[in-house]
């Protein structure tokens, strides 16, 4: 599956949840962690979630 640059979230945190965006038309919600990387592909849709580099990491 090729992905577009539309398919492509900058986002600030490094766990993320995806329902394909359709709405009824997507799939079901599904979290993605990305661990100690800076991005994650869902692998329903393919949408590829970036980790901001501005982004301040989380206290756990």
């Amino acid at each position: 599956m090729s992905n577009s640059n539309d398919d492509v979230i900058i986002v600030t945190t490094t766990r993320v949840a995806c329902d394909g965006g359709g709405g009824a038309l997507g799939h079901p919600k599904t979290y993605l962690d990305m661990g100690q990387d800076a991005e994650v592909t869902c692998k329903y849709c393919g949408r590829v979630f970036k980790l901001d580099p501005n982004a301040t990491p989380a206290a756990h």
